[in-house]
C-alpha cells in the first residue's frame, strides 16, 4: 500500500528559459525519433528532450530484442522514416547478419549499440537539437495552449517555450500534466505485465538449431516440462529469441506483474523483480537448452519493458471494431497491420491475440493524435487515443515511427501556414507530404495521390 503523501508549499522563483523552438519533442523512442526527424526535415527548429543518455526507447533502454513486423505479410505497411531507420541499422551490422536480413522486414533483430549511433547521426544530419539526461516536468497552459514546459536535468530546472509540442513520452506525460483526459488499462485498472529483456553471449547457435530441428521451433515443450517440475517460474510457455550473430542473442522471456510504468515505485520494483527473474531464467537455459551451456548474461534492460500505461482521450478513439473491419478514415496518417497482442494482466489470466488476414491493415486517423482540450499538443506512440484492445496492436515500435513521422510533419506544416493549432491542419497537404516522404497510407490514398502500391 502506498502511503498518502503530505505536501509542502514551494516558494515562487524565476526559472531561466532554455530554448524557444518551433517544436518541442518530448521522448526519444521511435515515436519521438520519427517526429523530430520529420519536423526538422520540413523546416522547423526542433528540440528533442530525452530522459536517458541515448535515443531508441524500448529498443535500446529496455533491450527489446526485435522490431515487430513492418509488413502485412504481403507488402510493407510501415515505410518512410521507420523503414529508413530499419534499413540503416541493418546496413551497419555484420555482413553475415545483412546476408540473412537484407530483404526481410519482420521480426528483425535489434543491435542496440548500432541503433544508438545511427540515431545520433540522423539527428545531427537533420539539425535536431538534442538534450539527453532530461525529464519533462510541469507545464504552464491557458486556453488550450501549453506555452511553457519545465525541464529538469543536472543543470537545474529550466523552461522551454515551444510553439508546438509533440508528446512522445509513451505515458502522455505532458498531456497528463496539462490536465488532459486519459484512460489507463482495463475496466478494473489491470495493466499488461512488464518484461525485463536481456542479452546473452557465448552461445552456440548451430548447436541450438540442431535442438530446434529435433524438438520444434520453440521452447514450448521444455518450458512446460520445467514449469510442471517446478524448476522454471514463468507464466507463459513462450520465449522470443533474436539472434544478432552466431554467439549473441536478445531474449524477450518472462513477465513481471502489477507494474504501472507511470509510477516510479512500480518501475523500481519491476527492475528488481525483473533482474531476479532473468538470472533464474538464464540458469535454467544453461542447464537445459543445448547451445546455451556457456551462456553469459551480457546485459539486462535499463528499465523493465512496459506495454501500456495512459491512453489519451482524443478527438477520435480508435476501436477494436475499426481494427477488425480494417477501416480507413479520411484523415489517415498511418496504417497498422500488427495483430492485437494483449499479455495477461496476472498469472491466472490468458492472452488475447487477434490477427488480420494477410494483405489487410487499418488506418490510424490524425484525430487519434489530438488530445481533447489541448490545441498545440500532438501525441505520438502507444499513448494515442484508442480503446484498450486496439492499443494492444498500435503500441509497437514500427507503428510508433509512423505516428511520430505524421505528428512531426503536421507540426512543420502547421507552422508554415502560420498556425499553432493542431486542428487547423490541411489534411490533403499533410497526406501528400507524408506520401512524398515515402509513408504508406493505404491503396485508396495511393491511388488518390499517385503512389505506387508495391
Amino acid at each position: 500500500m502506498r502511503q498518502r503523501m503530505n505536501t509542502v508549499q514551494l516558494p515562487a522563483k524565476s526559472v531561466p528559459v532554455y530554448a524557444r523552438p518551433d517544436v518541442l519533442v518530448a521522448g526519444g523512442g521511435p515515436a519521438g525519433v520519427g517526429a523530430a526527424l520529420a519536423a526538422a526535415r520540413n523546416g522547423a527548429s526542433v528540440l528533442l528532450v530525452e530522459q536517458r543518455g541515448y535515443l531508441g526507447g524500448m529498443a535500446t533502454v529496455s533491450r527489446v530484442p526485435a522490431f515487430c513486423p513492418y509488413t502485412d505479410h504481403e507488402k510493407l505497411v510501415i515505410r518512410g522514416i521507420g523503414l529508413e531507420i530499419l534499413d540503416g541499422m541493418k546496413s551497419r551490422m555484420e555482413p553475415e547478419f545483412l546476408d540473412i536480413w537484407k530483404d526481410r522486414a519482420d521480426w528483425v533483430p535489434i543491435d542496440s549499440e548500432v541503433l544508438k549511433k545511427l540515431l545520433d547521426d540522423k539527428m545531427g544530419q537533420a539539425g535536431v537539437k538534442l538534450l539527453n539526461h532530461t525529464l519533462v516536468g510541469d507545464v504552464l497552459s491557458a486556453d488550450g495552449i501549453v506555452g511553457t514546459v519545465l525541464i529538469h536535468n543536472k543543470t537545474g530546472t529550466q523552461a522551454v517555450q515551444p510553439k508546438l509540442i509533440i508528446d512522445a513520452t509513451s505515458d502522455a506525460d505532458i498531456v497528463y500534466r496539462a490536465g488532459g483526459r486519459f484512460s489507463k488499462g482495463g475496466d478494473n485498472g489491470d495493466l499488461q505485465p512488464g518484461t525485463m529483456c536481456f542479452v546473452l553471449s557465448r552461445l552456440d547457435r548451430q548447436r541450438y538449431m540442431e535442438y530446434v530441428r529435433e524438438h520444434g521451433p520453440s521452447l514450448k515443450k521444455a518450458i512446460n516440462q520445467a514449469k510442471a517440475e517446478g524448476t522454471l517460474r514463468v507464466v507463459r510457455d513462450w520465449a522470443g529469441i533474436s539472434w544478432v550473430n552466431d554467439h549473441t542473442a536478445g531474449l524477450n522471456f518472462g513477465h513481471v506483474f502489477g507494474i504501472d510504468g507511470s509510477n516510479a515505485e512500480d518501475l523500481t520494483r519491476g527492475g528488481i523483480e525483473g533482474r531476479d527473474l532473468v538470472h533464474h531464467i538464464v540458469s535454467w537455459l544453461k542447464a537445459t537448452i543445448p547451445g546455451f551451456e556457456q551462456a553469459y548474461l551480457t546485459q539486462t534492460g535499463e528499465q523493465v519493458g512496459i506495454r501500456e500505461t495512459r491512453r489519451i482521450v482524443g478527438d477520435y478513439v480508435l476501436t477494436a471494431d475499426d481494427f477488425k473491419m480494417c477501416r480507413s478514415f479520411p484523415d489517415d496518417i498511418a496504417r497498422n497491420a500488427y495483430f492485437i497482442d494483449i499479455h495477461m494482466a496476472n498469472a491466472a489470466s490468458g492472452m488475447t491475440v487477434v490477427h488480420l488476414p494477410p494483405g489487410e491493415s487499418h488506418g490510424i486517423p490524425y484525430r487519434c493524435l489530438l488530445p481533447a482540450g489541448l490545441d498545440n499538443v500532438l501525441v505520438a506512440g502507444r499513448a494515442i487515443s484508442t480503446d484498450r484492445v486496439t492499443q494492444g496492436s498500435t503500441r509497437v515500435m514500427p507503428n510508433c515511427f509512423a505516428m511520430g513521422e505524421a505528428a512531426g510533419t503536421a507540426a512543420a506544416l502547421l507552422l508554415a501556414q502560420g498556425s499553432v493549432r493542431s486542428r487547423e491542419i490541411d489534411m490533403e497537404s499533410l497526406q501528400k507530404q507524408l506520401i512524398k516522404q515515402g509513408a504508406w497510407l493505404g491503396e485508396a490514398a495511393a491511388a488518390r495521390y499517385g503512389q505506387a502500391t508495391v
